[in-house]
């Protein structure tokens, strides 16, 4: 009988011309933090975010595409062969209208959830026992505005991310000030409205994380430059707001919005990315009340950190600079959770997502 290991997987996406590679696959060494590129693939026209089937060994990511002389959103699914690093498309298929600016698996992986930055719109597709993209069974329209006229005219839903138990779905409507709970009915693969929360005016949320403990959600708000905390009630799948913390450093005068935001493994520490200041800002966290305190920031050693992760190691955190067209990677102290930079940068064209996954072989 083989003996299987692990192998640390990074996958980027990125903005590409469908001609060019827009999807990479390297393999990472735990110790150092090197990476080594293996694999990538084209035929994809900005297939910027991607979501990771850890278990069955799948990638998903969005595309642009034109059904009939409109633009239309596109989901594609590949196959990874872990052991030999390698990337296999098995499908594509259409989803929302005008396009999707994200993919997120549910926690079952039967479903991929897209979210339409420029139609307000949310769609579920299905995913099909093969892995196999399938077809858009739900689709949820947003409607309003937003404080601020010029970002916040009508909706853009930005993220989704699904409850720990995946009986809810919840998207970070930047456009509305809003995160809008759906209840996910996974055998009629329907989305139903549950509730829903303001974050303050004109702050516009992104990106989320929940708190390992399940009872915290944080979102990064992309137009103020701002965290806000939430408790949140797994049953009623509620949030309600805590507390909203500025993510620059006080006196920074210059032109910034924020992208991702992500926890460590044992939810002391949390993270956020600047673009514009260009940093990583690190925030311990109570557990008992959620509460977010300031540690520092960091350089992101390039420019517009659209993305960063932490590896399931805890060990290195991977900031995605768009456009400085690089991959930086970090050395987080595990007790303090501090950043400290490798000096090891790797060149992408225009990296917008890193996905670093264990992988079992």
């Amino acid at each position: 009988m083989t003996e299987k290991h692990q192998r640390l997987t990074v996958f980027v996406g990125s903005y590409a011309e469908t001609a060019n590679s827009g999807v990479y696959l390297y393999e990472m060494d735990p110790s150092s933090g090197a990476m080594q590129r293996l694999d990538e693939a084209g035929g994809m026209k900005n297939p910027t975010f991607l979501s990771v089937d850890e278990i069955n060994h799948r990638l998903y990511a969005i595309s642009e595409t034109q059904s009939e002389g409109e633009r239309i959103g596109e989901a594609v699914a590949f196959a990874v062969d872990s052991a030999r690093g390698l990337l296999q498309e098995l499908n594509r298929s259409t989803t929302i209208r005008p396009s999707a600016s994200h993919i997120q698996l549910d926690r079952a992986n039967r479903f991929v959830a897209v979210s339409g930055y420029h139609g307000g719109n949310v769609g579920l597709v299905q995913v099909q026992a093969d892995g196999l993209i399938g077809q858009l069974i739900n689709e949820q329209q947003h409607k309003g505005h937003g404080a601020d006229p010029a970002r916040q005219d009508r909706p853009h839903p930005h993220s989704v991310l699904f409850s720990p138990d995946n009986r809810f779905a919840l998207v970070a409507d930047l456009g509305l000030d809003k995160i809008i709970v759906y209840a996910l009915d996974s055998a009629a693969g329907k989305l139903t409205l549950q509730s829903e929360v303001h974050t303050p005016a004109g702050s516009g949320p992104r990106h989320m994380a929940f708190h390992p403990n399940g009872r915290y959600l944080y979102s990064i708000n992309e137009v103020n430059s701002t965290i806000s905390s939430f408790s949140f009630d797994p049953e009623g799948g509620c949030l309600e707001l805590l507390d909203t913390v500025s993510t620059l450093p006080s006196g920074f005068e210059g032109e910034n919005t924020t992208a991702e935001i992500a926890i460590s493994g044992d939810g002391r520490f949390l993270y956020g990315s600047n673009r514009g200041h260009d940093s990583i800002v690190q925030f311990s966290i109570d557990g008992a009340s959620g509460k977010l305190t300031y540690v520092e920031h960091v350089s992101s050693e390039g420019e517009h950190p659209r993305h960063f992760a932490i590896t399931p190691d805890g060990k290195h955190l991977i900031t995605a600079n768009r456009d400085s067209n690089n991959l930086v990677v970090f050395k987080v102290d595990k007790e303090s959770g501090k950043l400290k930079s490798t000096g090891l940068t790797y060149n992408v064209s225009k990296p917008v997502c890193v996905k670093p996954v264990q992988f079992e072989i």
